[in-house]
């Protein structure tokens, strides 16, 4: 029971920040989404299948599931928000460590982004 209530309570953050992420610039939806999915499926399936079948987070979610897709746009808004973040980061008062590797951990992650692959012919992307 009490694991059931750590899964549900994880999915509710995910999903929670995915729907700030909608309203909000720069914050990922997608990417909460799909954390939110796999968090209901081991605790909430009732949120699971609401997720799977919501009109506009049931297909990114299905997609990835299903082919491990990535879609163009989202590829090129991760990249353009990372490099403002990156940029930002620069000019803050943020410690040197924090400037020095905040940059790298990006890049591996937009190298491992970009070797995904895009929706081919006939899903949605």
């Amino acid at each position: 029971m009490l694991i059931r209530i750590c899964w549900r309570i994880l999915a509710l953050l995910f999903v929670g920040l995915g729907l700030i992420g909608v309203v909000v610039p720069g914050m990922p939806t997608t990417v909460f989404m799909l954390l939110g999915a796999w968090a209901a499926a081991r605790g909430w399936p009732a949120l699971h299948d609401w997720l799977l079948a919501h009109p506009r987070f049931g297909p990114p979610i299905r997609d990835w599931r299903e082919h491990g897709v990535v879609p163009r746009r989202a590829k090129w808004l991760a990249l353009l928000m990372m490099s403002a973040s990156v940029l930002l980061l620069a000019l803050s008062a943020a410690p040197l460590w924090v400037k020095w590797g905040v940059p790298p951990v990006m890049a591996v992650v937009l190298v491992w982004l970009w070797s995904r692959p895009e929706a081919p012919a006939g899903l949605r992307g």
